[in-house]
């Protein structure tokens, strides 16, 4: 074996991330004159489980080094791990070699027209299959998964559960022949004189004609009758009329709109969604549905586009949305979560509230007074004007300033009172007379309340539950240098909205209620992370959850 050069690289999507080859030695499983070459790398989260052959694991990229000190914990597991362990349920030879991720989407064979999408990719890129299979390993709801070699055999089993009617449905027989890895879902506007949005939906299959006698296996409520193949699908409609119209029509893809918002959101990941809110609100108002009074002019340029995808570390939730007639405020101040004390175990940054309240005050006060029937948010308005001074939305507004972020710190939670504090960006000095009213209007009103901490910084006012973390607040901190709040929060002072909760610094006051593997799988999880941005009238968000 010596001298002899190393087989063609594998894989495709990244040439600047390595893979590790492993040259056995001549054995008697080489037959003479040939070469046998075996791809392996370090485990990529632990050792082997039993029965997983070391030449399965492949690692593109090292992964960090499993850190000294890290715990994490639990409600979020069951979301991550039904997804899991749908698209890794295999997770041994089929997870690792079928790294493609190309060919046709759903989206290029489902009608225009369709006004809410959702995908499905059993088959997704490279980097998020092994993204997924780390992340799998984790939790031991989804590592006794990695028995098999097909991940669709466990979504179908998932699917069997829940429906009856496929109990004699042989997956090996009647489904694995035929079935692809992508499956698409799409909702139309009812027909003229039906209340009923229509549904299409789009399969990948390998086998047309297995896949026809497969479909009618699988649609045992008959409520898809119409089948048609497109591009390597089966179209599935309500009437074979519409799947045939369907197989012919210009696809979802083709209109810019959807175009234009699938770019925006980037990477697909395993799960994508796309809906146009102006399209559903004109077919609920065209079957007779009601909508608020102005619904239609708020939302009737509105789409949204998402996408679910996953990092070695994290798993991410993102998306936009576009149109609408609320712009966002003018230049502010972005999200503080950065400067705050690196003790903070959890903290919300908002900017542009006041500027956002002082827009929208028409119809939040003709909101409240329908909600109650009367005027009685309008009496309660002019009631606290002649009564404290308090003048809204004007004081309101001033509080809210440009930005306001709320924290918590971690040091103080075992207390009686913890450490808890807001920082206003605002004029102080107005500020601090608007919570002179406020608190005269509590006192008043005979409600005990603690005493509220008040520091005036350059710029911002500063309340919190004691005078010494209020001092605190004032300062710049150093949460920004916290890789578990970069990671969880990326950008943070440039959002205009951001979210943070640090589980590892709060998981033993709820892992004492958790034992076995409930425990372990919730030690996984180590942070949550919110972030949001608005340019014009497009906003993006990202919502990440941290794993250990």
């Amino acid at each position: 074996m010596a001298g002899q050069p190393l087989p063609p690289y594998p894989f495709n999507e990244d040439p600047d991330r390595t893979v590790s080859y492993r040259h056995p030695s001549p054995g008697r499983h080489a037959a003479p004159g040939t070469q046998s070459f075996t791809y392996a790398a370090p485990p990529l989260a632990g050792p082997p489980q039993a029965g997983e052959p070391a030449w399965q694991q492949v690692q593109i990229g090292a992964p960090p080094p499993p850190p000294a000190r890290r715990r994490g914990r639990g409600w979020l597991l069951a979301i991550v791990a039904a997804v899991v362990v749908a698209l890794v349920g295999g997770g041994g030879v089929y997870a690792m070699t079928l790294l493609s991720g190309g060919g046709a989407q759903p989206e290029d064979v489902l009608p225009a027209g369709t006004m809410a999408y959702v995908r499905l990719d059993l088959d997704p890129a490279a980097n998020q299959k092994l993204a997924l299979f780390q992340l799998a390993r984790k939790f031991s709801a989804t590592r006794g998964a990695f028995t098999g070699d097909d991940p669709r055999r466990s979504l179908f089993e998932l699917l069997r559960q829940g429906d009856s009617g496929l109990a004699e449905v042989d997956y090996a027989r009647d489904v694995a022949p035929w079935l692809g890895d992508r499956v698409g879902l799409g909702v139309l506007a009812p027909k003229a004189g039906s209340g009923t949005p229509r549904v299409v939906a789009a399969v990948q299959v390998t086998d047309e004609d297995k896949a026809r006698a497969g479909v009618r296996k699988l649609n045992t409520g008959g409520e898809l009758k119409g089948l048609a193949f497109r591009e390597g699908y089966a179209i599935l409609a309500e009437t074979q009329a519409e799947a045939d119209a369907y197989a012919t029509a210009a696809p979802l893809s083709g209109e810019a709109a959807f175009a234009a918002d699938r770019e925006a959101v980037g990477e697909p990941g395993v799960l994508s969604f796309w809906g146009d809110a102006g399209r559903i609100a004109g077919a609920a108002q065209a079957t007779g549905a009601t909508p608020p009074a102005g619904t239609l002019d708020m939302v009737k340029n509105v789409r949204f586009a998402g996408a679910l995808r996953f990092d070695g570390g994290y798993a991410e939730l993102t998306g936009i949305s576009r149109g609408g007639t609320m712009q966002a405020p003018a230049a502010v101040e972005g999200a503080r979560l950065s400067r705050l004390p690196a003790s903070t175990v959890g903290a919300l940054s908002v900017s542009g509230l006041g500027e956002l309240l002082a827009g929208q005050w028409p119809q939040i006060t003709e909101a409240a007074d329908g909600a109650s029937g009367g005027r009685s948010f309008s009496d309660f308005v002019q009631q606290a004007r002649q009564t404290y001074g308090i003048s809204l939305p004007e004081d309101l507004v001033t509080l809210l300033g440009q930005n306001l972020t709320v924290a918590v710190d971690q040091r103080g939670l075992d207390g009686r009172l913890p450490k808890a504090g807001a920082v206003l960006t605002t004029d102080p000095a107005k500020a601090q007379a608007v919570v002179a009213k406020i608190e005269k209007f509590i006192a008043d009103s005979g409600t005990a309340a603690p005493q509220i901490a008040k520091v005036a910084a350059d710029g911002r006012l500063v309340l919190a539950s004691s005078q010494e973390y209020a001092a605190e607040l004032a300062k710049d901190g150093a949460l920004g240098d916290s890789e578990t709040f970069t990671t969880a929060v990326p950008d943070a002072d440039s959002a205009a909205a951001a979210l943070y909760i640090d589980l590892d610094k709060i998981e033993k006051y709820y892992l004492n209620d958790l034992s076995g593997e409930e425990r372990a799988n919730a030690q996984v999880l180590r942070a949550v992370g919110l972030s949001a941005r608005r340019s014009g009238d497009i906003t993006s968000f990202s919502l990440r959850v941290l794993f250990n």
